[in-house]
Order: C-alpha cells, then sequence, then structure tokens
C-alpha cells in the first residue's frame, strides 16, 4: 500500500476535493494514492502513524514511511509534478512557520469560504485504483 506516496485529505472539503482533482489531472504518471481522512483506509493510516484521527485540519503526506504535513506536505506534492509546477519549491525559503500560519488560516476558514459535502468524493470508475480502500 505503502510503495506510492500517499494523500490524506479532508473528503467532504469541497476546497481539498479540488486541490486532490488538480493533483489527479496533474499527475499523469500515476504517483499518488490518496484516501480521505474520514474513510476507512485513512483512519488507518492515521492510526498507524500516530496522528489524530478525530481533526481533519491537515493535508497529509505519507511518503517512504515519513509523515509529511500542511504547506511542507503541499510542496513536496507539487516537486512530483510536471517540470513547471516544480517553482513552487521556491516557496521552501520562506519559514515552515510562516508558511504554516497561512495553511492554518485558510484551513480554518475553508468550509466557510468554499463549502462542504455531505459526504466524501466518490473517484470514477477510471480513477478507482489510485484510491485506497
Amino acid at each position: 500500500m505503502e510503495e506510492h506516496p500517499i494523500i490524506l485529505f479532508d473528503g467532504v472539503c469541497n476546497f481539498c476535493n479540488s486541490a486532490i482533482n488538480f493533483v489527479l489531472k496533474q499527475d499523469k504518471k500515476g504517483i499518488f494514492r490518496f484516501a480521505p481522512l474520514q474513510s476507512e483506509a485513512g483512519q488507518k493510516l492515521l492510526q498507524q502513524y500516530h496522528l489524530s484521527t478525530k481533526e481533519f485540519n491537515s493535508f497529509v503526506l505519507i511518503d517512504n514511511g515519513k509523515v509529511y504535513k500542511k504547506s511542507t506536505a503541499s510542496l513536496r506534492v507539487m516537486n512530483q509534478l510536471p517540470w513547471y509546477w516544480k517553482e513552487a519549491q521556491i516557496l521552501r525559503i520562506v519559514p515552515t512557520a510562516f508558511r504554516d500560519a497561512i495553511y492554518d488560516f485558510i484551513a480554518k476558514n475553508r468550509y466557510k469560504w468554499f463549502g462542504k459535502r455531505e459526504q466524501c468524493m466518490v473517484p470514477t470508475a477510471e480513477l478507482r485504483s489510485r484510491f485506497l480502500t
């Protein structure tokens, strides 16, 4: 299950789902696997890596047995996308605390700004193999 980097995301957040759809569209090589934080697979991974199973305010990347969260996770994902997205790595010069403060502000307001779904997204048959069950 962990031979590919895994992205855990808030499955009911419209903003988060848009971000996942963006990664799916850009990840032409099929590098990433995905699981909503609320799903059974997501919950198992959260437990395995000793992360909160109740708070879904962080984007999580699990890569080679290491956990990355918030802005660092986002930048690591962008680094695996096509070359033109790698330019985002310039943001690494910004201190992590500052990047994560901006991340936390957006995460705190994401439902208010972008809305929330009643249930987690259901991937199409074409994409189902990229989602953990």
